[in-house]
């Protein structure tokens, strides 16, 4: 009987439950992780990325509609690309911004309601997860300006018109699934939703406006 105790409290003994204990635990706190803290700049490179290629797209598949010059259609798209990033983070910032300013606004109001010491403390924390404007812009035109080079790209070298259509298509078709898997990995949502939601909408914008475009070129306006 003395001789079990005395092995039951043998420090020389492993245990094996308290390493799988350990080890659940971890993973338990990888599991948890918080893919919520990506929204913020996921979001804005997300939506910038999708921008960026469908309407650069549309834009230049909708003038090649009326005018096939391989120029127009260049120089289309590189309009588009400039003039898109710009309104993304113009956008964005002042979007990100006016929402700082209504957490701040909040943090300050909460704050008031408690102790001194618990105020610093928490306030610490809140500042850390404020949005930050000049970030969320930057990713939005970094972004934009990525998935309009696509379309440019694939669009440059190729005179004959229809191939160029054919392979700017399918160039963006091919990026609009990447991006939309991208997006889905990062923030663990379901990948085959997310990338068919995307390579649908994209391909929705720009036939709408290959077909309205070449519509109102055909009719003499």
């Amino acid at each position: 009987m003395a001789s079990n105790q005395t092995s039951l409290q043998d420090p020389k003994i492993s245990h094996p439950a308290n390493d799988l204990e350990q080890q659940i635990t971890l993973g338990m706190e990888d599991n948890d992780f918080d893919y919520s803290k990506r929204s913020q700049w996921l979001r804005a490179a997300v939506l910038g990325a999708n921008d960026g290629l469908v309407s650069t797209a549309s834009l230049m598949m909708g003038v090649g509609a009326v005018k096939q010059d391989i120029r127009v259609m260049i120089l289309t798209g590189f309009a588009g690309l400039v003039a898109g990033a710009c309104s993304m983070a113009i956008g964005e910032f002042v979007s990100v911004y006016s929402q700082l300013d209504i957490e701040v606004a909040q943090m300050k109001r909460d704050q008031r309601r408690v102790r001194d010491g618990v105020r610093e403390e928490k306030g610490d924390g809140e500042k850390e997860n404020l949005p930050n404007p000049l970030q969320a812009a930057a990713a939005s035109a970094l972004a934009f300006s990525v998935g309009a080079m696509v379309p440019l790209l694939a669009a440059s070298f190729i005179r004959e018109y229809k191939v160029r259509i054919g392979v700017m298509v399918a160039a963006v078709s091919f990026a609009l699934v990447v991006f939309g898997l991208l997006g889905a990995a990062l923030g663990r949502a379901p990948a085959v939703k997310s990338a068919v939601r995307v390579l649908v909408g994209g391909w929705l914008a720009m036939s709408i406006t290959f077909a309205l475009t070449k519509l109102i070129g055909s009719s003499g306006l």
